[in-house]
C-alpha cells in the first residue's frame, strides 16, 4: 500500500526541432516528482505523534493512562499491517531482506516478552482473588505469600524491560535510495520506537509498583532521586496495596480491613483492564510480524 509515495513523469533528455542534425540515440533520463504521502503514512505518524504526546505525562500515571497508550499502540501496529498488505509496499521491502529480518527479530523479541507478560499476569490475578479470601479471614501467613508472589513477579516483569531496551531502530543500509524507501522504512522504524516506549512504560510501572520499596541495585541502597523516579514511574493504583496495608490483619479494625478489601477489588479491576489491553498489543504484534515475513514470502 505504498503506492503512492512517488509519481514519475519521464522527459526525453533529446533536444527537439533541431532536424539539421542526425539523430543520436541516447539513455532516457527520469525526473522523480514528489507527490503527496500515501493516507496510511501520514495516518501513522499522526499516531505515532499521539503515543509519543501521551507519554510525556509521567504525573498521571494510572491504570486508564496506561490502558490507553496500550489501545493507541494497538492502533498503530493495525495501521502498520493494512499499509503492508499494500503490493507497492510489499513489491518494496521484497529488495530489502537484511532490513526485514532485523525488523522481524524485533518483533519476535516484542511477541516473546509480551507472551510472558501475559502469563505473569494471569498467575497475578488468580494470587489476587486467593488474597481477597485471605483477606476475609485476617489470614496473615496466606497474605505473606501473596506478597513474595508479587515481588517475584515484579523482578520477573522488570527482566522483560531490560530485552526490550536492547531494541533499537535500524535504519538500514545505503540499498535506500529512493524517498519511497526512505519513507517507508522511516516510519517502520518509528513504529518500532513507540512499541518500545509504551512497553517501557508498563513493564516498569507494574515492576516498580509491586516491587520492595527496600529495594537496592547492585548491593547499594537507592538515592533519593531514584526513588523519586520509581515513583514517578508506578502506576497508581497498583501502588495503593502495600506491605503496610496488608500486613498485621488480626490488629485491624473492620473499618479498615474493609478500606483494604475495596481497594483489592478496585485493584482486580485494574489488572484485567492491564491484561485485555496488553492482550489486544500482543495479537496486533503478532500479526504485523506476519505481515512483514509475508513481504519476503509472497
Amino acid at each position: 500500500m505504498v503506492g503512492v509515495f512517488r509519481r514519475s513523469l519521464s522527459f526525453p533528455n533529446k533536444a527537439l526541432n533541431r532536424p539539421s542534425k542526425p539523430p543520436v540515440s541516447h539513455h532516457t533520463r527520469s525526473i522523480s516528482l514528489p507527490s503527496r504521502s500515501h493516507p496510511l503514512i501520514s495516518q501513522l505518524r499522526d499516531e505515532i505523534t499521539a503515543l509519543k504526546t501521551w507519554s510525556w505525562n509521567p504525573r498521571n500515571r494510572t491504570s486508564a493512562w496506561l490502558c490507553d497508550g496500550l489501545d493507541r499502540l494497538k492502533d498503530v501496529h493495525d495501521s502498520l499491517h493494512h499499509l503492508l498488505q499494500l503490493p507497492q509496499t510489499r513489491q518494496l521491502l521484497s529488495h530489502k531482506r537484511e532490513w526485514v529480518d532485523k525488523i522481524l527479530e524485533d518483533f519476535l523479541r516484542f511477541v516473546d516478552v509480551y507472551g510472558i507478560f501475559q502469563s505473569s499476569f494471569l498467575a497475578l490475578k488468580e494470587e489476587q482473588l486467593a488474597a481477597r479470601v485471605a483477606l476475609r479471614r485476617k489470614d496473615d501467613s496466606r497474605i505473606a505469600v501473596y506478597l513474595k508472589s508479587r515481588k517475584r513477579m515484579a523482578k520477573e516483569i522488570a527482566k522483560l524491560v531490560s530485552t526490550i531496551r536492547c531494541v533499537r531502530p535500524y535504519s538500514g543500509t545505503s540499498a535506500f535510495v529512493s524517498v519511497a524507501d526512505t519513507e517507508l522504512t522511516g516510519v517502520i522504524g518509528d513504529v518500532v520506537e513507540v512499541t518500545v516506549l509504551v512497553s517501557v512504560a508498563l513493564f516498569n510501572g507494574i515492576s516498580m509498583s509491586f516491587g520492595s520499596r527496600k529495594s537496592s541495585w547492585m548491593g547499594m541502597t537507592l538515592s533519593k532521586q531514584t526513588k523519586r523516579v520509581r515513583v514517578e514511574e508506578s502506576i497508581i493504583e497498583f501502588q495503593q496495596i502495600g506491605e503496610a496495608n496488608m500486613q498485621s490483619l488480626r490488629k485491624k479494625e473492620d473499618e479498615e480491613l474493609r478500606m483494604v478489601l475495596n481497594r483489592m477489588q478496585e485493584l482486580e479491576r485494574c489488572i484485567s483492564d492491564v491484561e485485555n489491553g496488553s492482550e489486544k498489543t500482543f495479537r496486533s504484534l503478532i500479526k504485523t510480524r506476519v505481515s512483514l515475513l509475508n513481504t519476503l514470502t509472497k
